[in-house]
């Protein structure tokens, strides 16, 4: 469980430097491209994935609090019954913790998370959760901004998602 845990400890300090570097290297909603489909662009987001509940008043930051720190006490003790062998699930669930813990620390002390990561395609139209920008012969469609806790919960749920059918098909 020890490897867990500083796997974890390592993405929070990886997610908050990240965040810290693009905080102060940028104003809010700046944008600084890097490729034709991504830019280092500074947001807040209020709400949970996707901006849900952002434009709730303020009442979220407290439950998202709760819910994260509850969230991450189930993942500790999960983690604590795993069998050594249990490499894979171990790895995501330190990914799932370590996500989780740095995005908490941000909505204590900002009541927002700091994301930067945006991703984008042009196209005619966008198709569902990607928001439309106007540019000449059509859009680009951005996802919701995004930063490295968020990367490593999704990376982990996945690997979660993997390792349980992965277990199915050997039973």
């Amino acid at each position: 469980m020890k490897m867990w845990l500083v796997i974890a400890a390592v993405l929070v300090v990886a997610d908050q430097i990240t965040k810290q570097v693009a905080a102060g290297a940028l104003a809010l909603h700046e944008s600084v491209p890097v490729w034709s489909y991504f830019n280092i662009t500074l947001a807040h987001n209020t709400g949970a994935a996707f901006s849900f509940l952002a434009d709730q008043g303020g009442w979220q930051r407290g439950f998202f609090v709760v819910l994260a720190l509850a969230v991450s006490v189930f993942i500790v003790v999960w983690m604590k019954r795993l069998p050594a062998t249990a490499r894979l699930e171990g790895f995501a669930l330190a990914c799932i913790l370590g996500g989780a813990l740095g995005n908490v620390i941000d909505r204590i002390l900002y009541g927002y998370v700091i994301d930067f990561f945006d991703v984008y395609y042009r196209a005619e139209s966008c198709v569902a959760l990607f928001a439309s920008v106007p540019v000449v012969g059509g859009v680009q469609c951005h996802w919701p901004a995004f930063n490295v806790a968020d990367a490593a919960i999704s990376l982990g749920a996945v690997l979660i998602v993997i390792d349980a059918l992965r277990g199915r098909k050997a039973s």
